[in-house]
């Protein structure tokens, strides 16, 4: 068969990346693309993340890769670190500078949480590590401190969401990257909306979430002119760095016979 490209854009919390990986109907061979700095910014007293240059390395990546393989290329994807968010309006305007997990403004909110609604019903409604840098916290001291944010955000768009909506304007969650907010349920896998109301939290803002393959749809034209990208499909992986690592651990055993730490 005629080799295919199949682009993964992959953030960490110090560095990203594009990769390709190349398929000539039998195995796969992976090549780096492009390789660029991540790290959090200081504002103020505040930690945040730069989105807006993480998106220009990335596209740099892309137009590399359109002159390497052109044609060859079939679908992107990207992955990320989890729990940090951007919010758009309706406008599609970037709401603030998006967080670090690391920033200190969500220091004692378990606490302040749990005496609003009991530890075991958080768990109950999400099957998560308390962690006080997950999302829900991190939304209840927007809502502490910012009100008027939440009130105004159309989209919560986590990191590989928001990449995916820069790539194909498709705003939807994908289910392994939403898990890591503490506000997904684990038996129905849907947003757990009466615990965000029970904490007077916003749910306008969240949008549909995605099994991990799903196609999001084609890469903007504009962005398809400025990287040599034009017919590719972009499709969600598990976007969640840590659920796309189990699920390339190359192994027929899948959910039987083998273990991952």
């Amino acid at each position: 068969m005629k080799p295919q490209c199949y682009l993964a854009i992959d953030v960490g919390a110090e560095s990203g990346r594009v990769m390709a990986g190349l398929w000539n109907g039998r195995n796969i061979r992976l090549e780096e693309i492009y390789r660029f700095a991540n790290g959090p910014v200081a504002l103020g007293e505040t930690i945040r993340w730069d989105v807006l240059r993480l998106w220009s390395e990335i596209q740099h990546g892309l137009a590399l890769a359109g002159k390497r393989f052109g044609k060859q290329i079939v679908s992107v994807g990207a992955d990320t670190w989890g729990v940090d968010f951007v919010l758009l309006n309706m406008q599609d305007e970037i709401l603030g500078q998006p967080y670090h997990y690391r920033d200190l403004r969500t220091r004692g909110m378990l606490e302040r949480t749990f005496r609003k609604v009991p530890q075991s019903e958080i768990f109950a409604q999400s099957g998560l590590q308390f962690m006080e840098l997950n999302t829900l916290y991190q939304l209840l001291a927007w809502q502490k401190h910012s009100p008027e944010i939440l009130d105004a955000a159309d989209t919560l768009l986590f990191m590989p969401d928001f990449l995916h909506w820069c790539l194909s304007g498709t705003k939807r969650a994908e289910f392994t990257i939403a898990s890591t907010s503490q506000f997904v349920h684990p038996l129905h896998r849907g947003w757990s909306l009466p615990l965000l109301r029970e904490l007077g939290l916003p749910v306008h803002f969240l949008p549909k979430i995605v099994p991990p393959g799903t196609v999001l749809g084609m890469i903007r034209p504009s962005l398809a002119k400025r990287t040599g990208l034009a017919g590719v499909k972009v499709v969600a992986p598990p976007s969640h760095d840590t659920a796309s690592a189990v699920a390339g651990v190359p192994t027929a055993g899948t959910g039987r016979s083998w273990a991952w730490r």
